[in-house]
């Protein structure tokens, strides 16, 4: 079972366990060996990381291990983590590591782990690298003299991965007469994501473009729209965009100031794909946390959403398995993967970017493809760590509620992985409803664990 590795990756506080140099040693190590192939070749793994102080010694560390095991390493400095995913598969090399805690301050970081084929590694080699980490089989397989690995660094991955983003947007259409503002959070977009804008014609305002190690998604970026938000009323600009710390979500400002979320995104795009025949099975893949609004838009196209659980991994392995080409999440993460095995926020943005172009609307009527329905979201905070089917007669209680809803709201009910508490969703069409279907189910939840309620 994986105890280091959670839904993307291995997270903490940089040089406190487990995002220690050590730990980041060990998995170079073991990354290392499980992607030893058998091709007659020097193996490759590349490795990128965001703009944290701490990913200067956690990629030494990387590489070392990696180095230590007999494959090279192929260093790209601070780039997104989609650019990773699409450098590992255009390079051939082996494996790519991502160094980066995403949205989260900048005290923390995180690592992970992508295939040759740009997709994130699967649970089961996860648990494979950590079942590695402290094992003999390592240490009696080091090699030495000539076979130990080296290290190169990659000039050219940046243009590499700003071409690839140019060649997603129609080659017919160009960012002329548009004015956008992009806030790079301070991150791994600060430099890739100016080029790309501006090199199709935009008129682009910048933001969080100064990293300094510290000032990652630091009052920036997606978590906090309000600064674009300003930006664009003040510059009367057609649309902002923010990214999170490591580039692969996005969320959007449209020209009045109002913020478009992931939900609203996807349904643009959906709708889109489905009038081209592009959408495959007319089906949109998102997660539980998408509301239930996103939800009644496809079923007015035509269309349905399918649900996967939380974390926009699970979201592609759907898609890989069901044959679907598009979804997301309502944090921002969208995948289209006709074109990249991974949320990519710069990518997102132009996909809508063509759309405005395409149809000549502006970024808030197309939003009005969808309309989300009140949700409220409380944690309970309970003395036991309990599984749903624990709880006795909570099906039934759901069951109560729901047909209160009649058809017209949802009540999610999970567990957190890493805490003791019950996470309540509840979505409908009146907010005092809500309030009170939720406010009961957590009652009836702290009566069985024993606790009271923590919002």
């Amino acid at each position: 079972m994986r105890k280091l590795f959670g839904t993307d990756g291995v997270r903490g506080i940089a040089n406190i366990h487990p995002m220690t140099v050590e730990t980041a040693m060990k998995i170079g190590r073991a990354v290392a060996y499980i992607f030893k192939n058998q091709k007659g070749r020097r193996h490759r793994i590349l490795i990128g990381k965001d703009t944290r102080l701490s990913c200067y010694m956690l990629e030494n560390a990387l590489a070392a291990g990696i180095c230590s095991m007999g494959a090279d390493v192929l260093l790209v400095g601070p780039m997104p983590t989609p650019a990773i995913a699409f450098l590992t598969a255009n390079m051939r090399a082996d494996a790519g590591v991502v160094i980066s805690a995403s949205h989260n301050p900048f005290q923390d970081n995180g690592i992970k782990l992508f295939s040759g084929n740009g997709f994130k590694l699967p649970d089961e080699i996860e648990g494979k690298v950590e079942g590695l980490m402290d094992s003999p089989v390592l240490i009696n397989g080091q090699p030495t003299g000539e076979h130990v690995g080296k290290a190169f660094r990659i000039d050219d991955a940046q243009g590499r991965y700003v071409v690839f983003l140019k060649q997603t947007f129609p080659k017919e259409l160009t960012l002329d007469g548009l004015r956008i503002v992009i806030d790079c959070a301070n991150g791994a977009t600060y430099k890739v994501a100016p080029a790309v804008f501006e090199e199709l014609g935009a008129d682009v305002i910048k933001l969080g473009i100064a990293p300094n190690g510290t000032n990652i998604n630091e009052d920036c970026g997606a978590l906090y729209p309000e600064s674009i938000r300003q930006a664009v009323l003040d510059n009367s600009a057609h649309m902002g965009i923010a990214f999170d710390g490591d580039g692969d979500r996005v969320i959007v400002v449209d020209e009045r100031g109002r913020v478009v979320d992931g939900d609203h995104i996807m349904a643009i795009c959906a709708k889109h794909l489905m009038a081209e025949n592009k959408l495959r099975n007319n089906t949109l893949v998102a997660t539980v946390m998408s509301n239930i609004g996103l939800e009644f838009a496809l079923e007015g196209m035509g269309g349905r959403l399918l649900r996967t659980k939380v974390g926009d991994r699970y979201v592609v392995e759907a898609m890989r398995e069901g044959g679907y080409n598009f979804g997301g999440e309502q944090s921002g993460h969208i995948i289209f993967l006709d074109y990249m095995t991974t949320g990519d926020g710069i990518l997102a943005a132009l996909q809508l970017l063509a759309i405005m172009q395409l149809t000549g609307l502006p970024l808030s009527e197309l939003a009005m493809v969808m309309e989300s329905m009140p949700q409220v979201l409380y944690n309970l905070r309970t003395k036991n760590r309990k599984s749903l089917h624990e709880i006795k007669g909570l099906d039934e209680v759901q069951k109560k509620f729901l047909n209160e809803l009649k058809g017209r709201g949802r009540i999610l009910i999970r567990p957190s992985g890493t805490e003791p508490l019950m996470r309540i969703m509840v979505e409908g069409e009146d907010r005092d409803h809500i309030n009170l279907v939720a406010q009961a189910i957590m009652e009836y939840i702290a009566m069985d664990c024993g606790q009271q309620t923590d919002n």
